[in-house]
């Protein structure tokens, strides 16, 4: 059975904010120090220069693992498998997503959205993901991949249903295709749904172009702001 001393010395070898001296006696069910464990580390950080002033967003970090995640979805919507090695296309990507959705996601919004309206939006988001990345089963094998919980997905899915928000209520509308732009769309060949019929695939084709809409507006105000935008890798 392990002490309540030897859970701290775990406890603090982990976090790497303290370490509890020796001098003290050594019981025999103490285990002895831990190692601390690495969960994760910051692979880049950014802030956003304000025009004309030294003003600046607070400073942001981005995590390895998730950015790695994100990196994965790129390379599966460009065709590649779940496992596939990482390279600079899809990580470069990811970024420059991660960055826009997160700045996106801070700006004032007006009216200010409900959080069952993010919830909603989330839940479209997932869908059109679903979609991106070839299928639930691709999805689930990069999260398992990247060691991505169902939480952090929810919370990549809401940071994606604010940015929308915005893109939609304060840039641009995001407007939702007519069926007239649907079946045209359908009929090019241009769609993941080629070789099913229309009526059958009406919502998630709705949904997956919602998706490149949104994927579109999102590259366009990246193109806007990346001129006050200071990203650094961390070695």
């Amino acid at each position: 059975m392990v002490t309540l001393r030897g859970r701290l010395l775990a406890f603090a070898a982990l976090m790497g904010v303290a370490t509890l001296t020796r001098s003290e006696p050594v019981y025999a069910d103490d285990p002895g120090p831990t190692k601390p464990v690495r969960l994760d580390r910051v692979v880049a950080k950014w802030r956003l220069i304000e025009q004309g002033a030294e003003k600046r967003v607070q400073e942001r970090l981005i995590f390895a693992r998730i950015l790695a995640f994100e990196a994965r979805i790129e390379a599966m919507a460009l065709g590649e498998p779940p496992d596939a090695k990482l390279v600079d296309r899809p990580i470069r990507l990811a970024l420059s997503r991660h960055v826009t959705e997160e700045l996106l996601q801070s700006l004032p919004v007006t009216p200010e959205v409900e959080p069952t309206e993010i919830a909603k939006r989330a839940e479209l988001s997932r869908r059109a993901l679903e979609i991106r990345v070839g299928g639930v089963e691709r999805l689930e094998a990069a999260m398992q991949r990247e060691r991505v919980g169902a939480d952090e997905l929810a919370g990549l899915l809401r940071r994606s249903a604010r940015a929308s928000f915005y893109l939609e209520r304060m840039v641009a509308p995001l407007l939702e295709p007519t069926e007239l732009e649907l079946r045209e769309l359908h009929a090019s060949g241009k769609t993941p749904f080629t070789d099913k019929t229309f009526d059958s695939i009406l919502e998630p084709l709705k949904r997956w172009v919602m998706g490149q809409r949104l994927a579109a507006a999102v590259d366009d105000f990246w193109q806007q702001a990346r001129s006050r935008l200071v990203i650094q890798w961390v070695k």
